[in-house]
């Protein structure tokens, strides 16, 4: 029990363990992921501190070393200045020595005395003011010393004031300025540092100083010294000739603070600097001559400057320094400041632009797994479009075809009713499935449009004749007008045009229960050309009507095809007057371009649109309200699909819409020309050429309504009958008869005259018929013109009512109205036109052996019973494999209808082993024979035309089919207008089989 449960336990600790490993994995991964965006941030800010470091240094360094050269440059000025004056100072002592030589020495008796001396120097004092006095010592030797005394009348003394002691020689004091009198009589020579610089001074011949010392000012000085000679010596004499010649000795006291003083005085920037001159003589132990006692070693910056005051055996200095500690510049902090932050900006901007990177990378990402599954999705919605139509169209391909050939037997009339009632059912569910599936196809986009060669008169003529009986149910006129400058022959999608228009006429039928419906086809330029100063302002861009009030239909009758109010006021009988115009006056179009814009508009007066629905028209599955589908029917998807459908064409589709008054849609479709001569084969055409018999006959018509009368005219003259157009039957007499100069000069003699059934008046047969007689008799007429009627009535009870020759119901066809034309007026069809109009499906497969390929065993029945109905010999095959047996060269058949969907081999790689296999027939065939023109005949004979035979209506394109070489394709359920254009190209008995 306690194994067991282990192992159950650890069975289940595995996979909790291995997804615990993943989960560990992940975030172990995750962490080192973000250890190193952690890491390269902290690199990053260090990098950007350190630099700002660097930058600050360097800064704070240039800053630093400006300075000190700007305290180099003010250091050596002031010592420049300093010995510039001190010389100055010098040679005015050097000047007094000579005078006291010359004066005293060279003058016999001796021109100079004490008072003189006195006097002098005190008169010249201002040339030596840093001197605070001077005074001459004579040379006294020992021998001379008691003739000296007796001389001067005093005795010698040493500096305290008392009596020198005996030595070789004496410098007393003899003359002195006033200011140092008190040194008369003292010996210089008593001082040992005194004799020294005498001694010295008369061994140069040069000024020499002493050490600074205290003077009686207190301040700090040095004695200056300069030899007087009784005779002049040359430069170069020897010491013992300059020691035989001295004769005394002139001395003066400098202040050297007050020196410095009056020199920092006089230069700017003296607040800035502190500077300290030293006599550093003994450099062990320098002396201070000027500043405070501050030692060498001075906060830096500093600056040293060597002073030379004449003396070569004192060495003095001048040491300069910045009062204060000199402060950093404020761009030594705001600039590795701001380097700091763009660092940091920068840093931020890439780590943000890498991070959005990745997630620009993760969403690409994401992007290319939603757009496969998308694409995967789009591919399995085709998939399963097409397998729904097939599977959907197949069945119902059995029913329809099976109802056609039931209707084909003799059945009751109770019988016949169920099973025509059951065809339009099953009509009305492949209507509602192709509408469907083509909204699915617009989704996915796998719509294509064809292009080749249509007539459009011929297809609005079929899609009129579709709701004709609907129309003359419901009273209500239906015409459809075509302008004169569309092209007979354009190049598009007939198909895809053909809907549009059955889907807005089908609407304008559903909806209208009095009035009119009128379809329009103009060029777009002449549309624009009128209608350009009719166009109204509209509330919302739809509608023509500014509230609700206006929307109430009046009874008045207007210019309009019935007489009611249309919606669209832009087409009134003044713009179709103005389109009219356009066409007679202007010079038939012509354009550079191939493209043919046309601007096609169905108008109606029925029930209109409300104005709160009107935004959702367009959208699919929308109708105006719910109670709309249970009262009219429709699933709401017509407009959605002719809204893609023309802009599929390069047009746009807009609608003006008044509640109870009815509705106008207007659309463009850009279109080709196409001459007739550019039809070949490879542009397949259903053309439906009306009778020429007509041509050159002329008719008057009665129509007090201009626009229906425009459209009567319009299918008259495409059958080459002139027309003449009058209100009433009085003034068609008149015409008639020639009265007021009222005739048709410019026509033959009238063969018919048509009245519209609302000008028709009561017993205005009986004397219609009575003034025609007259007019006869009177030689006003010679042939009597046919009376046809024109009404929505059916044409039977009218013929029996009114005494007329025929009655043409409405809606007009160009083909109808031609078949009640020949048999009212006698006149006989040509061989040509019979031919053109006996082809017909019976025609093309009467005794062709066409082979159908199905696997599906009701289709097979129904596909042998209709082209069996038709005269064909039929043999039918459920494989693409029994086909391939059956299709062996020489060909029995003359066409093989070829299911795409089926098992083993579907329709297409049948068909491509049929081509190759008369690939390989034609080649032998071309080896065989030695012509070179009969081989290329014998190598086109081969080619037996397939035709897909399919309910898929998704893939089973054209291109698609070409591909696999297949001819063409048919849908199912069969049509036999349909098939007769599918089959007329390769079963036509003028076309080689």
């Amino acid at each position: 029990m306690g194994v067991g449960s282990g192992g159950e336990a650890a069975a289940v600790s595995a996979p909790a363990e291995e997804a615990a490993g993943k989960d560990g994995e992940e975030g172990s991964r995750w962490t080192m992921k973000e250890k190193l965006i952690a890491a390269t941030v902290l690199v990053w800010v260090l990098g950007s501190a350190t630099f700002g470091v660097v930058v600050h240094r360097n800064i704070r360094h240039a800053a630093l070393q400006k300075m000190e050269e700007g305290l180099v440059s003010m250091c050596e000025e002031r010592a420049r200045m300093l010995q510039d004056q001190f010389a100055v100072s010098v040679n005015h002592v050097h000047a007094l020595a000579i005078l006291v030589a010359t004066f005293r020495y060279e003058k016999h008796p001796p021109a100079l005395d004490q008072d003189t001396f006195a006097e002098y120097t005190a008169r010249t004092s201002f040339e030596r003011p840093l001197l605070s006095g001077v005074a001459y010592a004579q040379r006294v030797e020992h021998a001379d010393r008691e003739g000296f005394e007796r001389q001067q009348g005093w005795i010698i003394k040493t500096m305290k004031h008392e009596p020198s002691p005996v030595q070789d020689e004496y410098a007393p004091v003899v003359y002195s300025q006033e200011t140092v009198s008190y040194i008369e009589g003292l010996d210089m020579m008593s001082g040992e540092e005194d004799r020294e610089n005498i001694l010295r001074s008369r061994a140069s011949g040069k000024a020499v100083l002493t050490r600074p010392f205290r003077l009686m000012s207190n301040h700090l000085g040095v004695v200056l010294t300069f030899p007087v000679y009784h005779v002049d010596l040359p430069p170069d004499a020897k010491e013992e000739e300059r020691v035989a010649a001295t004769a005394g000795y002139l001395g003066g006291s400098f202040d050297v603070e007050s020196l410095v003083e009056n020199l920092l005085r006089q230069l700017a920037g003296n607040q800035e600097l502190v500077v300290n001159v030293y006599d550093v003589t003994n450099s062990s132990d320098p002396l201070v001559m000027y500043g405070s006692e501050v030692p060498l070693g001075i906060p830096s910056p500093s600056h040293i400057c060597m002073l030379d005051f004449g003396d070569p055996f004192r060495k003095h200095h001048m040491v300069c320094r910045y009062r204060n500690k000199p402060h950093l510049p404020w761009s030594a902090i705001s600039t590795p400041s701001g380097v700091f932050v763009i660092g940091m900006l920068v840093g931020y901007i890439i780590f943000a632009a890498w991070s959005r990177y990745d997630n620009v990378k993760e969403d690409c990402r994401k992007m290319e797994e939603l757009k496969k599954q998308a694409e995967a999705a789009d591919v399995a919605k085709s998939q399963f479009l097409a397998t729904v139509s097939h599977e959907i169209r197949t069945p119902m391909n059995g029913v329809l075809g099976m109802l056609d050939m039931l209707l084909d037997t003799d059945l009751v009339s109770t019988q016949r009713d169920f099973a025509q009632t059951a065809q339009v059912c099953g009509k009305a569910l492949i209507s509602l499935i192709n509408e469907v599936l083509d909204r699915a196809k617009i989704e996915a986009g796998k719509l294509d449009l064809e292009s080749v060669p249509f007539d459009l008169r011929s297809i609005l003529d079929d899609v009129i004749a579709l709701f004709s009986s609907k129309s003359r149910e419901k009273g209500i006129e239906l015409a459809v007008y075509v302008s004169e400058r569309v092209p007979e022959i354009l190049l598009g999608d007939p198909g895809r045009f053909r809907q549009i228009i059955t889907n807005l006429v089908g609407n304008s039928i559903k909806f209208t229960e009095r009035g009119h419906i009128f379809v329009q086809v103009h060029l777009a330029d002449h549309s624009n050309l009128a209608t350009e100063s009719e166009v109204e302002p509209v509330a919302n861009g739809m509608n023509g009507h500014k509230d609700e009030k206006t929307a109430v239909a009046t009874s008045v009758s207007l210019n309009t095809l019935s007489g009611f109010e249309a919606a669209d006021s832009r087409n009134s009988w003044e713009t179709f007057k103005l389109l009219l115009s356009c066409e007679k006056n202007e010079m038939p179009y012509e354009s550079v371009s191939d493209k043919v814009t046309l601007v096609v508009s169905v108008e109606d007066t029925g029930i209109g649109i409300p104005l709160d629905a009107q935004a959702k028209v367009f959208s699919p599955f929308m109708q105006a309200d719910s109670s709309t589908s249970r009262t009219y029917g429709g699933t709401g998807i017509g407009l959605s699909i002719s809204k893609c459908l023309v802009e599929l064409m390069g047009g746009q589709i807009n609608f003006v819409s008044r509640p109870q008054v009815g509705s106008t849609f207007t659309f463009t479709a850009v279109l080709q020309r196409c001459d007739r001569s550019a039809i070949g084969d490879s542009k397949p055409v259903m053309l439906h050429p009306l009778p020429s018999s007509f041509k050159g006959l002329s008719a008057l018509l009665v129509d007090r309504r201009p626009v229906r009368a425009t459209v009567t005219k319009y299918h008259l003259q495409r059958l080459g009958i002139a027309c003449d157009v009058v209100a009433t039957i009085e003034l068609a007499l008149g015409v008639l008869s020639g009265r007021n100069g009222s005739s048709l000069t410019s026509m033959k003699q009238t063969c018919m005259l048509l009245i519209e059934n609302d000008s028709w008046g009561f017993k205005i047969d009986v004397s219609l018929r009575s003034r025609l007689l007259e007019m006869k008799q009177n030689g006003h007429t010679h042939v009597l013109p046919k009376i046809i009627l024109l009404a929505a009535a059916e044409s039977g009870k009218l013929k029996a009512q009114y005494a007329v020759d025929s009655v043409i119901t409405k809606p007009l066809k160009a083909s109808a109205l031609a078949a009640c034309l020949f048999q009212t007026l006698g006149i006989t069809q040509s061989s040509n036109e019979r031919r053109d109009n006996s082809g017909s499906l019976h025609g093309l497969l009467l005794g062709k052996n066409i082979l159908v390929v199905d696997d599906n065993k009701v289709n097979l029945r129904v596909a042998a019973g209709t082209l069996k109905k038709f005269g064909a010999k039929v043999e039918c095959v459920e494989s693409g494999k029994d086909a391939l047996a059956l299709l062996q060269v020489p060909y029995k058949f003359h066409l093989c209808l070829m299911d795409i969907q089926m098992p083993e081999m579907d329709g297409f790689e049948a068909t491509r082993q049929i081509r190759a296999m008369e690939a390989k027939a034609n080649e032998q065939a071309v080896v065989c024979d030695d012509s070179e023109r009969d081989g290329a005949t014998r190598a086109a004979k081969w080619h037996l035309p397939v035709l897909a035979m399919t309910a898929d209506v998704i893939q089973a394109t054209h291109e698609e089919c070409t591909k696999y070489g297949m001819d063409g394709y048919v849908t199912k359920p069969f049509e036999e207008k349909q098939l007769f254009q599918a089959l007329k190209k390769f079963l036509d008995p003028g076309m080689s089989s």
